[in-house]
């Protein structure tokens, strides 16, 4: 997976959800990497990272590519930060490595199986209608609805310019339509929800109050499942991360801060 680093300190990576890329976090990054070593990752199809089939074990598979980064930067323990269905991956990769993670947390977390994926993307997972459709609503989901989501700034249309680039050009619809093909929601995320109790990891929840697309009653069920978790509301849609950059920056920083201080206080009783 293609990674992006900067900063020094303690190492944080950040997962971004579908169809974005690790760009989603830069406002994010920009904040911390005075005090922290910040890692985001590509995930497979978006970003500058090659596409990938959709298998059984995904989360699986994906939980140890992110633990070879893990391993390669030479990290004992690090805090996970995820956005959507990044979130999905990161509380898979603490299920299956639970030992390297500090602290965790989770933007619109798409945690459950009962996710409702927007109405009009959904048609591009249906076989053949998919195949049909993948050029008229890619237009409109990257032409209007992704426009919609952000503020309109010119700076936001940089970053839809960048998350779209993996599927531009003639074959650039039907990658896309391959990578929402990851698969469904009601047995991708099926095992979330039985595991999220044995996550014993500090984490933090965050709910846009304007998001249209993860309802709080997940980040709320989220905050109750997972045994230390707490969880805070923003003025922000769903991309949390773009709409909010500062306000994320600062409830991250002190968060991890926190628990870190915790941590030394209970080892040196």
């Amino acid at each position: 997976m293609h990674l992006v680093t900067c900063g020094s300190g303690a190492p944080v990576l950040f997962i971004h959800g579908m169809p974005t890329s690790s760009r989603l976090w830069n406002g994010v990054i920009s904040r911390l990497c005075g005090s922290y070593q910040c890692f985001a990752v590509d995930l497979p199809g978006m970003g500058q990272t090659p596409g990938r089939s959709y298998d059984p074990d995904f989360l699986r598979n994906l939980a140890e590519q992110i633990d070879q980064i893990r391993i390669a930067n030479s990290i004992d323990k690090w805090h996970v930060v995820g956005h959507d269905a990044g979130s999905a991956i990161a509380v898979s990769y603490a299920h299956h490595f639970q030992r390297h993670v500090g602290c965790m947390a989770l933007l619109s977390p798409a945690l459950f199986p009962e996710l409702k994926p927007f109405f009009l993307l959904e048609a591009l997972r249906k076989p053949i209608l998919g195949e049909l459709l993948a050029p008229l609503i890619g237009q409109i989901f990257w032409k209007i609805a992704m426009r919609r989501a952000l503020d309109g700034s010119e700076q936001s249309e940089q970053t839809v310019r960048d998350f779209y680039k993996p599927f531009s050009g003639l074959i650039g619809p039907w990658e896309f339509m391959r990578v929402l093909r990851w698969g469904k929601p009601a047995s991708v995320l099926a095992e979330i929800p039985n595991f999220l109790p044995s996550l014993l990891i500090p984490t933090l929840i965050f709910h846009g109050s304007q998001d249209p697309a993860i309802p709080e009653a997940f980040a709320r069920r989220a905050s109750e499942l997972i045994p230390n978790a707490s969880m805070v509301t923003l003025e922000s849609g769903h991309f949390i991360p773009l709409n909010q950059p500062g306000p994320v920056a600062t409830r991250l920083a002190g968060f991890f801060d926190r628990h870190s201080f915790l941590q030394r206080e209970a080892a040196c009783a």
